[in-house]
């Protein structure tokens, strides 16, 4: 009996972790080329699997039997070996359904743009309709029948209301990347993206940061996955199991972030956060003294203070990349708009406050060496933390107060 997922690239993918919640059973990743995908059909050596990326269309000639649904769309993410016969399904469907319904993005009666013309744009597209989107343009990086052009997207339906993205456009390692710039839709109301690694894309925070209700891809990752256990297994699970496996993957997964004043408590808070979590910490300052190999200060008076701003930022991109971590940043960090991106892919930030007057100043702090610094400072960064700030943990109190200030702002971020 094997079960599994097929597809190009793997590395990165959840859902081994994910069924195997599910279900009581051995989840594989199993990549396989266009060549190894052949043999790997013909010789049927699986009882059920899922497929993704670029293979949802390409495993339609094998099969003996495909479902009404998936014949519809044109695309299969699921396979079930019964005695000999493959019969495919398409449970993105369910999945991205589910995404719009909890995520509260209202589609109904709206112009709606897709981008990309993959198999997933393709489940995409039928949800849309079922949902009653007036009109739904599919944008594709070239001509191509049945699609428009980015330039024709920008020019011609700058109108849309709702913009799906199911291409690999800001897919871990390429993060940096965002499929489309959100200044030309002004009437913009929900963005979607079936993209989950990392946990908000790109373009999700800058949906978010205009105000725009919008949802990445991984509670589709689950809710897809329960569809396809059911047909697995020919069994029924609540939808209830959904949430429950997505809660604390999301936990697992997110790093917290603690931002705030140099000398408020960050490391010390974020080592004992660390603990109480089951997550790895780091502190990006000691990062970068490894780097440099000297202390902080010594480096500020060298080199300057935009030379430690263009490492701190080296170093916030790099570890923004990872998951479950408690990262403790320096208090500078939010001067520069990037590493506010680069920590919010797969972090949530919390605002240790602590009052000017009760900060630790001096040892080798080169911008805080003082009281009167440190309250200077202090009035200069508050705006930055105050716009910044995912959630505030108040930090005036004891260290057990605190600690349990950061814990509870933590907890209802992923609500």
């Amino acid at each position: 009996m094997r079960y599994g997922l097929i597809g190009e690239k793997l590395g990165h993918s959840f859902s081994k972790i994910i069924h195997e919640q599910l279900a009581d059973y051995t989840y594989d990743l199993i990549p396989l080329t266009r060549d190894e995908l052949d043999v790997f059909m013909k010789e049927k050596q699986f009882s059920a699997l899922n497929v993704t990326i670029p293979y949802k269309e390409t495993v339609i000639p094998y099969l003996d039997e495909v479902d009404s649904r998936a014949q519809k769309i044109g695309a299969v993410n699921t396979v079930v070996n019964r005695n000999g016969r493959l019969c495919g399904y398409n449970t993105d469907f369910y999945g991205f359904r589910y995404l719009l319904q909890k995520n509260g993005i209202d589609v109904a009666g709206k112009k709606t743009l897709v981008l990309g013309k993959g198999g997933a744009s393709k489940a995409v597209i039928a949800v849309l309709e079922e949902l009653g989107a007036s009109e739904i343009i599919t944008v594709y990086y070239k001509e191509y029948p049945e699609t428009v052009t980015y330039a024709e997207c920008y020019k011609n339906h700058a109108d849309a209301k709702i913009i799906v993205n199911t291409t690999p456009v800001g897919m871990y390692p390429n993060s940096d990347d965002c499929p489309i710039d959100l200044d030309r839709f002004t009437a913009l109301e929900g963005v979607a993206d079936v993209v989950y690694n990392p946990l908000r894309t790109q373009l999700v925070l800058e949906a978010e940061k205009r105000g725009i209700r919008a949802a990445g891809g991984l509670e589709m990752l689950v809710a897809q996955a329960k569809y396809a256990v059911e047909i697995f297994l020919d069994t029924h699970l609540e939808d209830a199991r959904i949430a429950e496996i997505n809660t604390p993957l999301l936990k697992e997964r997110s790093n917290l972030v603690l931002v705030g004043m140099s000398g408020g408590g960050k490391s010390t808070i974020g080592k004992r956060a660390a603990e109480k979590l089951g997550k790895g910490f780091v502190d990006t300052d000691e990062l970068i003294i490894e780097r440099i190999k000297m202390p902080i200060a010594e480096f500020f008076a060298k080199e300057g203070e935009p030379a430690f701003r263009e490492i701190e930022t080296k170093v916030i991109h790099e570890v923004s990349a990872q998951n479950n971590l408690v990262i403790a940043t320096g208090g500078g960090i939010i001067k520069n708009p990037l590493n506010v991106e680069y920590l919010k892919r797969n972090g949530r930030l919390i605002w240790l406050k602590r009052d000017a007057d009760l900060l630790q100043t001096g040892n080798g702090r080169p911008l805080a060496p003082d009281q009167a610094a440190a309250q200077k400072l202090y009035q200069e960064r508050l705006p930055l933390y105050t716009a910044t700030a995912e959630a505030i943990a108040d930090n005036n109190g004891t260290f057990e107060e605190g600690l349990s200030a950061v814990l509870q702002c933590y907890e209802s971020l992923l609500k």
